[in-house]
Formats: C-alpha cells, sequence, structure tokens
C-alpha cells in the first residue's frame, strides 16, 4: 500500500485592522503565495520524495487568483518555478504531510476522519487554511 497526501488551499482569510496595526506594509492584503483551490500531491517512494524537497513540483491544480494582490518583502518568490511553500506555512502542516505519507493518522480523535487535517500556516494578518489528506492507494495506481 503505498501513501499519498493531498494538501488543498481551502481558503484565505485577511485581518485588515492587525495589518494596519502591526505590518511594516500596511496593506499587504490575503497572501500571495496560494490561491483558494491549489491542489498538491504529495509523494514518498522509490521514485520521488517530495517531503523532503518541501513539495517542490507538487502543484496539480491551481485554485483562483485574487484580485489586487501584494507581495510583500518576504514573499517576492511566491508563484516561481519550485517553491510552492513559503516557510510559515511548511512549518505548520509539514508534520501532518510527513504522518499522512508514513501511513499514520493524522488527527486520530479530533478530526470525523483519522485520515485528514484542517490546519492553517502561522501568519496571523493573512493565515491561509489547509486541508491535508492521507490517501492509500495500491501500490502503482493513481490517486482519484
Amino acid at each position: 500500500m503505498e501513501r499519498i497526501c493531498k494538501v488543498t488551499v481551502l481558503d484565505k482569510k485577511l485581518f485588515p485592522e492587525l495589518q494596519e496595526r502591526f505590518c511594516a506594509v500596511p496593506r499587504s492584503g490575503k497572501c500571495p503565495c496560494y490561491y483558494t483551490g491549489d491542489e498538491f500531491l504529495f509523494y514518498r517512494n522509490g521514485q520521488r520524495d517530495d517531503y523532503w524537497h518541501m513539495g517542490a513540483g507538487t502543484l496539480v491544480k491551481s485554485g483562483e487568483p485574487d484580485e489586487d494582490l501584494v507581495h510583500s518583502p518576504g514573499t517576492a518568490h511566491a508563484g516561481t518555478a519550485g517553491v510552492p511553500f513559503c516557510s510559515e506555512a511548511w512549518d505548520a502542516i509539514s508534520r501532518y504531510i510527513y504522518a499522512a505519507l508514513q501511513g499514520g493518522s493524522i488527527m486520530k480523535g479530533w478530526m470525523r476522519e483519522e485520515n485528514v487535517m484542517i490546519a492553517c500556516c502561522n501568519d496571523g494578518t493573512r493565515p491561509v487554511i489547509f486541508k491535508i489528506e492521507r490517501m492509500d492507494v495500491e501500490d502503482g495506481a493513481q490517486p482519484e
């Protein structure tokens, strides 16, 4: 049995009052690194090990872009090839991706399904909400 981890961007939030109060770029807007609806597939097998490459090349479906995105100093890399995860998002969700790829329960007892976790990045003014899902497939089979 092979485990594949699917990560989906469910939503992006914005707290403009916090940006105005605390950010160096007070009108940064929503996160420019992801679009709602983006989907990523992580593999860890004899051919690929996406976990150790922070998800480079895992984007399989792009969501709808937001209008008027502002790239603040830390997000200039957003949208460039091979950089699908910012460090704050990766820090928040990588442990769940790792657990899924190892075949473990992601959040047994908290979520309705032990192979699913809903988590968000650490950006307190514009968090991104992710669904992390372990998919169990027969060796060599394609995920649905």
